[in-house]
């Protein structure tokens, strides 16, 4: 079995891609497992240029497959804020209940039309070739909704509780994990790159 390191110490990203290639012959390593402790500075302006910042940062250190992704929330009524600054966005250190309750109040007069949102994720995947060089490969996966009225549910984390999905007629933080990975932005992205992923691990 071949280690993949995913580029994380978030414990729901981990978990959430360890569900989704549960069956292939790969052991996913967070950053934490594989020993790292150094910032890695995402300077980038777009989710792609922030995923591969990621990967190759890794994969330069260690010499190993490296799965990194950037995603975050576009909001239509907020000129596509936070966008790739969804994670800073009034602070690192800020709660996402109070960084949702703070969208939702800004929002507050848009009518539904006008709350257009969407989920989008870019996973980067970097191997080494026979040689050690590395290989790059990307994906992207992109989910839309609006933003809710009210944050609802208690499953996924981050911005989920305001996603509201219509086809769904509830939020993402109220979908199933088996249904979140199906639809979600992460999940679509990772079905993408996934095909890149099986035939490393499989060679």
């Amino acid at each position: 079995m071949k280690q993949l390191i995913l580029a994380t110490h978030n414990p729901n990203k981990v978990r959430e891609i360890r569900e989704l290639l549960a069956g292939e012959p790969v052991e996913v390593l967070s950053l934490s497992d594989a020993g790292w402790t150094e910032e890695i500075i995402e300077n980038g302006e777009t989710f792609e240029a922030n995923a591969l910042i990621k990967a190759e940062t890794v994969f330069k250190a260690t010499g190993r497959a490296v799965l990194a992704d950037d995603s975050g929330l576009t909001v239509e009524a907020m000129g596509g804020a936070p966008g790739v600054y969804s994670a800073r966005y009034m602070g690192e250190e800020v709660p996402y209940s109070v960084k949702n309750r703070a969208i939702i109040d800004l929002l507050a007069r848009v009518p539904d039309k006008g709350r257009g949102a969407a989920f989008e994720c870019v996973m980067a995947f970097v191997r080494p070739d026979k040689k050690g060089r590395p290989v790059r490969k990307t994906a992207r996966g992109k989910v839309e909704g609006r933003i809710a009225r009210e944050p609802a549910g208690s499953g996924g984390f981050g911005y989920d509780p305001i996603f509201f999905l219509p086809e769904k007629n509830c939020t993402m933080a109220e979908l199933s994990a088996a249904e979140k990975n199906i639809i979600s932005h992460r999940g679509r992205a990772l079905r993408a790159i996934l095909p890149e992923i099986v035939k490393w691990s499989r060679n």
